[in-house]
């Protein structure tokens, strides 16, 4: 299967501008992470941390959400650093520790993730596509994740999401706040099915304590209700969850949907 960018937004897997080249294996964080402990997050985009060799630093947090759970002062966590000399923040808030795990906050890296795993025919429901673009535009002024297509069979809108909430039982919930504009992505990807595409909404779970995955009602009750929507007008709903060390976050394992049933 072989990648190529489909806008002048760039090409997140870091390739040339337009370049066809393969996704290689192997989502692999910035080497070496450090260790530190959360003192605050704030602003949603910054953490400040204290690291195991004594320094207090401010860190980039490539996270918008709530990150309920994850942003308790004293959280253990380890952070990427980038040398690029335009980076007013060299650190990267990558993971924390918690529950007993490791869990990514990091939104940018399920779309890589996915793009890894489309490679290698990780995720068996939408292998075997001749071409994959990124950022496509459609519906009203969106743009799809990725568009799989193929001469023998319609064209697939693949929507990507993180998921990083865990409140205890094993259970993986989306989203951490009111989502709307994910809603409004799950009303256009019910639009291409009844246009003749296909379309599939893909969770990915940046945990290893979490066999099951649910929308979180209390949350955002209007998401909730739309996922189902979603459902039972074709979009295709998949979540998987991750391998993760301080090395390398990788798509491994299927994990259900408990609201399937309500969507038949």
């Amino acid at each position: 299967m072989w990648f190529v960018e489909s806008s002048s937004s760039g090409f997140a897997a870091g390739l040339e501008r337009g370049a066809w080249a393969p996704y290689m294996a192997g989502m692999q964080l910035s080497q070496p992470l450090e260790r530190g402990r959360l003192v605050q997050r704030y602003k949603r985009f910054f953490a400040d941390v204290q690291m195991d060799d004594g320094r207090a630093i401010t860190a980039h947090c490539p996270n918008p959400g709530a990150m309920l759970g994850l942003n308790t002062p004293g959280m253990p966590c380890w952070l990427s650093r980038s040398d690029a000399p335009n980076r007013k923040l060299p650190q990267t808030l990558e993971l924390v520790e918690a529950d007993g795990g490791l869990v990514g906050v990091n939104t940018m890296h399920p779309n890589r993730l996915t793009a890894e795993a489309l490679a290698e025919d990780l995720i068996p429901e939408v292998s075997g596509y001749a071409d994959v673009r990124r950022e496509v535009r459609y519906g009203a002024n969106s743009r799809v994740d990725f568009l799989l297509t193929s001469p023998d069979r319609p064209p697939c809108f693949l929507e990507v999401k993180n998921v990083h909430l865990s409140r205890g039982g094993g259970l993986a919930e989306f989203p951490d706040c009111v989502a709307a504009r994910s809603l409004k992505h799950l009303r256009e990807l019910g639009r291409e099915v009844e246009d003749g595409a296909r379309a599939v909404m893909l969770f990915v779970v940046q945990r290893t304590d979490c066999d099951q995955f649910d929308t979180a009602r209390d949350l955002d009750p209007a998401y909730a209700a739309g996922l189902i929507e979603a459902a039972g007008r074709g979009v295709e709903i998949l979540c998987y969850g991750c391998d993760i060390d301080c090395d390398a976050i990788r798509i491994a394992r299927p994990i259900p949907w408990r609201g399937a049933a309500e969507s038949r």
